[in-house]
């Protein structure tokens, strides 16, 4: 059960600022729903979360709310009653907040847009939603009638986007991991995507698998790029130069794995995925030698939410990041890349009032992130099973 107080003191005995530093003993207060103070105290605590490990609350970047499980344990994208998919997108958000992520941007679907604003107004538990309500493609239409999309009709369909509520835009350049990755919507159409966001104030976040459609968008001035998995050296370095963000995500290629009953993939699609992870630890690697501006997102599907901080361990482990690396990556790194970086991501006064606590040292053991006894998002306790 969530609830606020006008002023919260929490007590602390590691904290980790979200920015890279460790502190020892510090009180955090908090006042309308903001942190006001960090530093030594002698004030009663309302809340001792000495002997845990506190950090900002964990941004997932790459989430789909509505994908998730029925009741035979199938993955269900859509097709069900709208009240159905609200109630699942809801359920997905609330699993995502218990698991320590206070902000998630979802990509996307029109589900997402009640969902969110409920949970803005208080009515219902999640973390800080944004959403970009639909996904943009190249082409549109259905079989014989298969088109591709004008420059102009995408720019409409931006505006249209931005006019229904959406916080961000999503496009796809290229096409998935199964087909190749090759690019699937013209540089004219991916500049006309990104420029419009950008003059409506939007952010653009780009699917991007092959290198090809992934450069086109950088240079397009798109905001991030996710997935990345064949990115070559030279788009990695064009990407510092234009400062996009990077959202590689190995979490829902292991899901689709160790769920594969739950999806109906072949064996040679299964394949695919397996050969998938490799190339996406490697590109990750390459990323952060070369300066990139990582961003965490898990690309979670029905089966990982509630658990997407496992992509910390696959990150740590296979991606060979630093936990303190992976870690700002899930909170300062991530806030930036929203949009949101004076405001969430980092312990600090100003900021909102969004923690995790885990048991355990991940700076040792990464797979701490799993044991998060502690969650508090703009001031409001959301889980508290610290003692």
């Amino acid at each position: 059960m969530a609830f606020a107080q006008d002023r919260v003191v929490l007590q602390t005995s590691v904290l980790l600022d979200g920015k890279g530093g460790v502190l020892k003993n510090q009180q955090i207060v908090i006042e309308g729903g903001r942190i006001v103070s960090v530093g030594p105290g002698k004030a009663r605590a309302d809340y001792d979360l000495t002997g845990l490990t506190v950090m900002p609350g964990w941004i997932d970047t790459h989430v789909h709310l509505q994908w998730h499980m029925d009741t035979n344990h199938k993955s269900v994208a859509g097709g069900v009653k709208p009240e159905e998919m609200a109630l699942y997108t809801e359920a997905d958000a609330w699993m995502d907040l218990e698991d320590g992520f206070t902000t998630v941007q979802s990509v996307g679907s029109t589900f997402d847009g009640p969902v969110r604003d409920r949970i803005n107004e208080g009515v219902l538990p999640g973390p800080r939603v944004l959403t970009s309500l639909i996904q943009i493609q190249g082409m549109g239409g259905e079989g014989d009638k298969k088109h591709a999309w004008t420059v102009d009709e995408l720019r409409e369909m931006v505006r249209k986007n931005k006019a229904d509520g959406a916080d961000v835009i999503k496009l796809f350049a290229t096409t998935g991991l199964g087909a190749g990755g090759g690019q699937s919507m013209t540089d004219e159409q991916i500049q006309a995507v990104c420029s419009v966001a950008k003059a409506v104030g939007l952010r653009s976040v780009v699917h991007a698998i092959g290198d090809v459609g992934a450069r086109a968008a950088v240079l397009a001035g798109c905001t991030s790029i996710e997935h990345g998995t064949f990115l070559k050296d030279e788009t990695l370095d064009l990407m510092v130069q234009h400062g996009t963000f990077f959202d590689p995500n190995l979490l829902v290629l292991h899901n689709y794995l160790d769920k594969r009953e739950s999806f109906t993939f072949t064996d040679a699609q299964l394949k695919t995925l397996e050969n998938g992870l490799a190339p996406t630890a490697d590109v990750l690697k390459r990323a952060r030698a070369r300066g990139v501006k990582i961003a965490f997102g898990t690309d979670a599907v029905a089966g990982a939410h509630g658990r997407n901080a496992e992509e910390f361990i696959y990150r740590v482990k296979d991606g060979g990041e630093k936990p303190m690396d992976a870690i700002v990556s899930a909170t300062s790194v991530s806030a930036e890349a929203l949009g949101m970086g004076k405001e969430a991501g980092t312990i600090a006064p100003g900021y909102q009032a969004d923690f995790v606590a885990v048991e355990g040292d991940p700076l040792t053991d990464i797979t701490a992130v799993r044991k998060v006894r502690f969650v508090m998002k703009g001031g409001q306790v959301y889980k508290n099973v610290s003692h």
